[in-house]
């Protein structure tokens, strides 16, 4: 049976202080709220995770880092491994964002080892995907989702595979006020389904969350979460306040 997620990432956003503040004004409203019906996850810069793992309950909130290295050590001064990240109390990595791929240039090969790495060190990947607005006007979505899944997922196992969370996210609709339709949604989602069950079968397929990541909030959660192929979303900036963030886990 597959989890519904909402999972905060807060970016480059929040000193420690307000990190840990925000976090503990969280799990008190969420303490409050009757029935959760998703799980609940915070994306925190790395020098936040212990701190923030220490100061909640890890049961109610899930902590994310918003990246791991690819390799496992060594002299990679400034990066953090998926050792050190699940060494803080982190459960899960955020894995090939799309500001990962076009800023820092990250590719699916680079992406295939950081997973690999992230899965061996007992952390879930929330692993990103989706489209440019070039390629979205094109008609190129779904040749785009699919190749980047097939390059830097598909030599999983479906063990392995089962293990993944998969968070799609139309980049043209980031950051940018636009939001995919709910039709939108659903349709690449449903499409994102099929591919995984062509290569993992229909169980595989059907237990993988998919989360929208394309500028979510407490207006339109609901009537995203409602189709039948949206498992939650990646929140981005309505995830920097209890105010805004709380709504859209309540959404479900």
């Amino acid at each position: 049976m597959r989890k519904n997620i909402v999972a905060g990432n807060w970016k480059m956003n929040k000193n420690l202080q307000e990190g840990i503040a925000f976090v503990e004004e969280l799990q008190v409203a969420l303490s409050n709220v009757d029935k959760i019906n998703c799980d609940v996850v915070v994306g925190t810069p790395f020098i936040h995770l212990a701190n923030v793992s220490a100061a909640i309950n890890t049961g109610l909130i899930g902590v994310a880092a918003q990246n791991c290295a690819d390799k496992e050590s060594g002299a990679y001064t400034g990066e953090v491994s998926a050792a050190m990240v699940a060494s803080t109390g982190a459960k899960y990595v955020i894995l090939g964002h799309s500001e990962r791929r076009q800023y820092y240039g990250e590719t699916d090969a680079k992406l295939k080892e950081k997973t690999l790495l992230a899965l061996a060190n007992g952390l879930t990947p929330i692993f990103c995907i989706g489209e440019v607005l070039e390629e979205r006007e094109a008609g190129k979505q779904n040749e785009v989702v699919k190749a980047q899944i097939e390059n830097a997922l598909f030599n999983l196992s479906a063990e392995e595979f089962s293990k993944i969370v998969l968070a799609y996210e139309p980049v043209w609709a980031i950051g940018t006020g636009k939001t995919a339709t709910p039709e939108q949604a659903q349709e690449m989602h449903a499409y994102i389904r099929k591919t995984l069950a062509e290569k993992y079968g229909k169980e595989v397929a059907d237990n993988t969350s998919i989360l929208y990541g394309g500028s979510a909030n407490a207006a339109n959660a609901k009537e995203l979460f409602s189709n039948p192929d949206v498992d939650g979303g990646l929140i981005g900036g309505a995830s920097l306040k209890v105010e805004t963030f709380l709504p859209i886990v309540q959404a479900f």
